[in-house]
């Protein structure tokens, strides 16, 4: 008999602590579901006006068995849940994204959020959010948005903040939470219990490609220590100069002789040329396209040979593309029935 490996001790125990969890108190049940959670609670802490605030509660499935969310629901309309994946897989990930409203609430708002689980059995996690919305400070727009920004360029936004209270409040320093961002901070106005300032966030041409989340930390001279800081959020994407689409070539499962048909495509901001190709060996072959393009296909050819070789290594592009010349593929794969890989 073969030893159990040990993805199948794993399952085995995991499915041995949920059984365990279930035949216990209701009270312990519950607790399956709540260690699929990084954490059930945040404080946002003192908030502007017409912020963007919202928080993102993190779950994994750590079980044999899919899991469904079946329901999400707010103790305050205040502060509003959605559930960005409702079906887990074995050690997929989701989460939960609880946004406040801060146009329609003002002052101390807590919410409890529900999650409802009603598969593989039923059970409720309960996330808890506390958040101050300020009165007195107004931030317009409620964030710093740099939406579909290309790699390599500088973007400049600007938020407008008033404030409306003691004629000596101000802004002491603005701290960026990226090396990428500068924020320059403009006394636009003072008088009548009345500040405004001018935020201008910029966005520098070495921002890494992808989603942007960052934020701004406003630091007062105000006499309440809760209050001195107050929080701007700078979210967008930075479109980048060349992607490449897989960004990982998988030839999946072969058998000695088969041959295999994937394609590469690469796509850039302006049109180019692929120079030559070269795969891993010679059971690698392409297609080279003839065309100047923004967008390029290009289809690879494996050819196993008679023997069930390890399939690994890397496709290298040549290109006309300045700053882009070489682009390269990861491939990989596997011989059906062997551990060559």
């Amino acid at each position: 008999m073969r030893p159990t490996s040990k993805g199948f001790r794993w399952f085995l125990y995991s499915a041995g602590v949920l059984l365990l969890l279930l035949q216990t108190e209701p009270l312990l049940a519950q607790k399956w579901a709540e260690a699929m959670f990084d954490h059930t609670s945040h404080n946002f802490g003192m908030v502007a006006r017409g912020a963007k605030v919202e928080h993102v509660f993190p779950l994994k499935n750590i079980y044999v068995e899919d899991v469904h969310i079946a329901s999400v629901r707010t103790s305050c309309m205040c502060t509003q849940p959605t559930i960005t994946k409702e079906t887990l897989k074995t050690f997929e990930t989701g989460a939960i994204v609880a946004t406040v409203d801060t146009r329609g609430f003002l002052g101390r708002k807590d919410a409890t959020i529900t999650v409802t689980f009603d598969k593989p059995y039923p059970a409720e996690v309960q996330l808890h959010t506390y958040v101050y919305i300020r009165s007195d400070v107004v931030f317009e727009p409620g964030a710093v948005l740099f939406n579909a920004i290309p790699q390599g360029t500088s973007a400049h936004r600007t938020v407008q903040l008033s404030y409306a209270g003691r004629n000596d409040w101000r802004i002491v320093r603005a701290v960026p939470s990226a090396d990428f961002l500068e924020v320059e901070v403009n006394e636009t106005g003072r008088g009548a219990g009345e500040v405004r300032y001018q935020l201008v966030v910029t966005l520098k041409p070495q921002t890494p490609p992808g989603y942007l989340q960052e934020h701004i930390e406003l630091f007062t001279n105000d006499t309440v220590a809760d209050a001195q800081k107050i929080v701007l959020a700078v979210e967008g994407s930075i479109v980048p100069q060349v992607s490449i689409q897989p960004s990982q070539l998988a030839l999946g499962s072969v058998t000695p002789g088969q041959v295999v048909t994937r394609n590469l495509v690469i796509q850039a901001r302006k049109p180019f040329r692929v120079v030559s190709i070269k795969g891993p060996d010679e059971r690698f072959s392409f297609v080279l396209p003839e065309t100047t393009k923004s967008v390029q296909v290009i289809p690879v050819i494996f050819k196993a040979g008679d023997r069930a070789e390890p399939i690994k290594g890397e496709i290298q592009i040549a290109t006309d593309l300045a700053g882009f010349e070489t682009l390269r593929v990861s491939v990989f794969g596997t011989f059906a029935g062997t551990d060559a890989q």
